[in-house]
């Protein structure tokens, strides 16, 4: 099937935008959309899609679809040959959010850099579900990786000089005149002089009329005491407000909403009325239905405001917008925008902790969530009791974004709140609990720990709560530790049976958070286990621990 063989190649020119390019340059933001999006031709023909992978070439359905003879380390079938895959299975739904990860994995392991895991170990961590593997232990088979030959690296090389193209002399149009024939003139400016004048140029380009115009009118009301200039210049101040956000034009929004509280501060003769109507102008903008629609057209617009701009417009909103603007930001559907708007929400939120504490209780699900989420990014000591209260709530996802801030938040006072969600009865607060004890290293949570890795619960979870529990018990246990965790990866049962293997691989990551020498002398009795994912994990939490 062409299209089967058209999103190979995608694939394999995304794994080289990923080793080239940085995260935001828009060739590797293009290469990673186009792998995504070449499986949907492909779905509508097949359920899924079963490769057998061989050493130069990459089959489907007994049909070579990539066929790479150069056994290089940017050969796409090599790499998956040369580590042990046999067989890969893309399921329906990978194009989502596990294509991804594959790209990064394979860039990865083709850097050969020592400290890197090898392709069995980095596809086993990240507990796929819509890609399925066969392998061999490559070891048993007798198949080593292999090195690339001097010779066919050297047939590879080629001399820059004959990628280099020749010079070509600039024609100009007629009629136009280059800057360099009067370079070496008597007369001519020396590049100071021309740099002053450009700049100068950019700043009379750059100057905002409209921010020229508001401070105009701001001074005019402060020097005329007049109640009908006054009166007359409010009125073309909440005309122009409204123009300026209808054009997008924030920062000058943000200038004439300071200006008007220095004005108000600063005008002569100034009435309770007339300043109670100046300052009517920046309470408007913090209403509800003001902002909504404020952020309303920031979502439907094609281009982007600056950030400097945003924040310099939050800066001057009433302490009452936050809980409006943490109820639109769920809404959004722009992605860049919501970026953008969080940003700015947050820097407001830190100028006005107790607002947002008090939203963290607040009636309405949306603004409480978003108010918990703020306070862990911000690491907000102040919201501990808040964000404790939230815990015996029914509602799991409220339940495990508390969690997960009081984790951000990483006081010793969090971290107790924490201690009795280990036993919570939703698999996701129990991963959060352990992780940020594993991070923060609270020992007083060890004993919960060690229950629980005795308990029945250990055979009932997954590999990522085992992960995640094994790795704060190695955190925090010490020595003391090394008996139980020795027990389970060395030890036998009644009848010789041993611990499944996942949970004897991470009780051997456990001995390496450890690095005693008691705990990698426990290690080194397993580096020969016939168990790949133990060996494998076991070498890996030597390295760590000699590191």
């Amino acid at each position: 099937m062409p299209q089967v063989e058209e999103m190979l190649r995608i694939v394999g020119r995304a794994v080289r935008a990923h080793q080239m390019y940085l995260h935001n340059n828009p060739t590797y933001l293009r290469a990673m959309e186009q792998a995504r999006g070449a499986f949907a031709p492909i779905w509508p023909h097949t359920d899924e899609l079963t490769f057998e992978v061989t050493d130069t070439q990459i089959r489907w359905d007994g049909f070579p679809v990539l066929n790479e003879p150069d056994k290089s380390a940017d050969a796409l079938p090599w790499t998956l040959y040369k580590d042990g895959i046999r067989e890969l299975r893309l399921l329906p739904g990978v194009e989502e959010q596990e294509v991804l990860a594959l790209i990064e994995i394979v860039a990865k392991v083709r850097k050969a850099q020592p400290d890197v895991d090898d392709l069995l170990t980095l596809l086993w961590e990240k507990e796929f579900s819509f890609i399925r593997y066969r392998y061999v232990d490559v070891l048993l088979e007798g198949v080593a990786p292999l090195e690339v030959s001097d010779d066919a690296r050297l047939e590879r090389l080629v001399d820059p000089s004959e990628l280099r193209e020749p010079a070509q002399e600039t024609i100009l149009p007629a009629g136009v005149v280059n800057i360099d024939d009067f370079d070496a003139t008597l007369y001519f400016l020396d590049e100071r002089e021309v740099e002053y004048l450009r700049e100068e140029v950019r700043k009379e380009y750059a100057s905002e009329l409209r921010g020229n115009v508001v401070s105009i009118l701001l001074d005019v009301y402060e020097q005329q005491a007049d109640p009908a200039v006054r009166d007359e210049i409010c009125g073309i101040l909440d005309s122009l407000l409204v123009g300026l956000l209808a054009s997008g034009q924030l920062r000058t929004v943000a200038a004439l909403m300071q200006g008007v509280t220095v004005a108000a501060n600063r005008a002569r003769d100034l009435t309770p009325g007339q300043r109670e109507t100046l300052l009517a102008l920046p309470g408007r903008l913090s209403e509800p239905e003001a902002l909504a629609q404020l952020l309303q057209s920031l979502d439907e617009r094609a281009d982007m405001p600056a950030q400097e701009d945003l924040n310099e417009l939050f800066d001057q909103l009433r302490v009452g917008a936050l809980g409006a603007i943490f109820s639109w930001l769920g809404r959004l559907q722009n992605p860049r925008v919501r970026v953008l708007l969080e940003t700015a929400a947050s820097r407001l939120a830190a100028a006005n902790t107790a607002e947002l504490v008090r939203l963290i209780g607040a009636g309405e699900r949306e603004v409480s969530l978003e108010a918990v989420r703020r306070a862990g990014a911000m690491k907000a000591a102040a919201a501990v009791a808040a964000l404790t209260r939230l815990l015996s709530q029914q509602d799991a996802e409220v339940r495990l974004a508390a969690a997960q801030a009081l984790a951000d938040v990483g006081t010793p006072g969090a971290l107790q709140q924490l201690e009795r969600l280990i036993d919570d009865g939703v698999r996701e607060i129990r991963v959060a609990a352990t992780r940020a004890f594993a991070a923060r290293v609270h020992r007083p949570a060890l004993a919960r720990l060690e229950a629980s890795i005795k308990g029945k619960r250990l055979a009932e979870a997954d590999l990522t709560e085992r992960m995640s529990l094994f790795e704060a018990y190695g955190a925090m246990c010490g020595d003391a530790g090394v008996g139980l965790l020795d027990g389970i990866l060395n030890g036998k049962g009644i009848f010789g049976k041993r611990e499944d293997a996942e949970v004897r691989a991470c009780a051997a990551m456990a001995l390496g958070r450890i690095g005693s020498e008691s705990a990698n002398h426990a290690l080194r009795r397993a580096a020969a286990d016939k168990e790949i994912l133990v060996r494998n994990a076991v070498n890996r939490a030597l390295r760590g621990g000699a590191a």
